[in-house]
């Protein structure tokens, strides 16, 4: 159970530290982008200009000057709520002219829409309340979606406002929800978008969230479909107290709303609150007062209103804040001022010094030189001296290693020389015994046989195997590290060392004769010399492999 615990701690730390980085990688390119603000507002003006520049076109027909106005209207919508209310006033006019009930009613939700922005609450529901249900039937679907989420949205700004009948309101906005949820198309964002509202109000805020980057893996272009879309992720991230998710969040609908020039945003906002209270002064206050900045550009009073609410707190905690800055900079400043004064004297103290020392030192000049010479040589000497010192460290360093391998192999030897005796008087027992029982055959057939010469050669090798691991134990790794990766020696599974490493640890122990390592693993020297050639030309070091070998284990 404890290591249970600690494994769900460990992956739960590792999320964090993701997060964090995460996070901070989000907010360096949201700052970028509100210094880049201009361009995108920039570009929001030429849209306009161009839409505006149509509207000179002579001889344009009412339905045409109605869809240039809705166009004007989108574009002011949530950047300009004056001039969208204006252009949406010219297109009521527009539609009663033409009599066009479905121009009429779409100019009258765009219009109660923009009121709401603007802050006019009361001519907003006026508006609302003044279009027919039933006239829904016979007009496009999107309407009657437009007219649902207009009330929904009405009866959750009654629920947040009035504490006196909530959960009336609460449920009438649950039932327009689901009304949507009826005739919403399914692929569509919108149906996603209710479906994760409808599932965090059930608490079911995985779902939610799953059903969210959904409609975000949808939603491919950064419009003001992704800021919604982030703003609801970073609101069920707040609902679960997630901090750090909902900084993510926040911040990337704030860089959709910038990035479209949307100034009637929440985002900002909501991120401004959520840093003041991590005690992040600095940053609140840029986000509170940029937020501020586009509901006032906008004229958004509803939202300047929300945020007037929380900016005086952020306002006098940042003030309150540089304030203490500016005195800890004052207290700097004297500080610095008096040991500049301190500094002044200083050097006219160590002026006038400089005038008595000169002629000391003119003096000392000549024994200057003289000890310069001497330390000429004595330089040439040290020289000499850390040479010997470096070959007697490397002298040292070799007769240390010669010592562990002698210590090593001397008591794996008198290991093995008494297992050999007590081995070859079992051996000569066992003959013994079937020699007296007149078991000639089977006495003959146990000389002739090689098996037990073999069983002993197998625990020989695995003997020196052993002993040459432990005392070079990272061998097999430096030996492939001069090779290839498709040349590299790996031992099968009941080996430790292969003939070809076996060499190579004989030459590493300073064996080099080709003789010797012969006799030693029983080949001929033919086969140790094609070994030795093969490895040589396969290897990173064709010319000095063997000197590269006699590196291994030099620490």
């Amino acid at each position: 159970m404890k290591k249970f615990l600690l494994f769900i701690f460990l992956i739960a730390t590792n999320i964090t530290v993701f997060s964090k980085t995460e996070v901070d990688s989000v907010f360096s390119v949201l700052f970028e982008t509100m210094k880049n603000e201009k361009t995108f507002i920039e570009a929001k003006e030429n849209r306009i200009q161009t839409n505006m520049k149509m509207l000179d076109i002579p001889n344009l027909s009412l339905p045409q000057r109605y869809f240039i106005n809705l166009q004007l209207h989108e574009e002011y919508c949530v950047y300009k709520v004056d001039s969208a209310i204006h252009y949406m006033e010219i297109n009521m006019k527009i539609a009663e002219q033409l009599h066009n009930t479905e121009y009429i009613y779409q100019t009258k939700l765009n219009l109660s829409f923009t009121y709401w922005i603007k802050g006019r609450f009361l001519e907003s529901v006026q508006m609302l309340n003044s279009l027919d249900r039933k006239m829904f039937d016979d007009l496009p679907q999107w309407l009657l979606i437009n007219y649902y989420e207009a009330y929904k949205r009405i009866y959750i700004y009654y629920f947040t406002t009035n504490e006196n009948n909530a959960s009336y309101y609460y449920k009438t906005s649950n039932l327009y929800r689901d009304s949507l949820l009826q005739i919403v198309p399914v692929d569509g964002i919108s149906y996603h978008v209710l479906t994760a509202e409808k599932l965090t109000d059930e608490n079911r805020t995985d779902d939610a969230k799953q059903m969210l980057f959904r409609a975000l893996e949808m939603s491919k272009a950064e419009d003001h479909e992704r800021a919604i879309l982030t703003n609801i992720l970073a609101a069920i991230y707040k609902k679960e107290e997630n901090a750090e998710m909902q900084k993510k969040y926040f911040a990337l609908s704030a860089i959709y709303d910038i990035k479209n020039a949307i100034k009637e945003n929440s985002s900002m906002m909501s991120l401004a609150l959520l840093l003041f209270e991590q005690g992040d002064i600095d940053n609140s206050y840029k986000f509170i007062k940029f937020s501020m900045d586009d509901a006032v550009f906008c004229n958004a009073r509803f939202r300047a209103f929300e945020i007037s609410k929380v900016f005086p707190i952020i306002d006098a905690a940042y003030k309150s804040k540089t304030d203490a800055q500016k005195s800890k900079l004052k207290k700097y400043l004297f500080t610095v001022s008096l040991l500049s004064l301190f500094l002044i004297i200083a050097v006219i103290y160590v002026s006038i010094q400089m005038k008595r020392y000169s002629k000391i030192r003119q003096k000392l000049y000549a024994t200057n030189t003289k000890l310069n010479e001497l330390n000429v040589n004595l330089h040439e000497s040290n020289v000499k001296l850390n040479e010997l010192n470096e070959q007697h460290l490397t002298v040292n360093k070799k007769l240390k290693e010669s010592n562990r391998i002698k210590e090593a192999y001397l008591g794996k030897f008198i290991d093995l020389c008494s297992n050999y005796i007590e081995k070859l008087d079992n051996y000569r027992r066992r003959l013994n015994r079937i020699a007296n029982n007149g078991k000639i055959d089977e006495l003959i057939m146990s000389l002739k046989s090689s098996q037990f010469i073999e069983d002993e050669l197998s625990d020989f090798y695995t003997n020196f195997d052993e002993t040459f691991l432990r005392i070079y134990p990272t061998f097999i790794n430096d030996f492939n590290a001069l090779f290839p990766k498709e040349e590299q020696q790996i031992p099968k599974q009941n080996e430790l060392l292969n003939t070809e490493l076996r060499i190579y640890a004989l030459i590493r122990l300073g064996i080099t004769d080709s003789a010797k390592i012969s006799v030693f693993l029983r080949y001929s020297i033919t086969t140790i010399y094609t070994y030795r050639s093969k490895l040589k030309n396969k290897s990173f070091f064709p010319e000095n492999l063997e000197e590269q070998i006699m590196k291994i284990g030099i620490v």
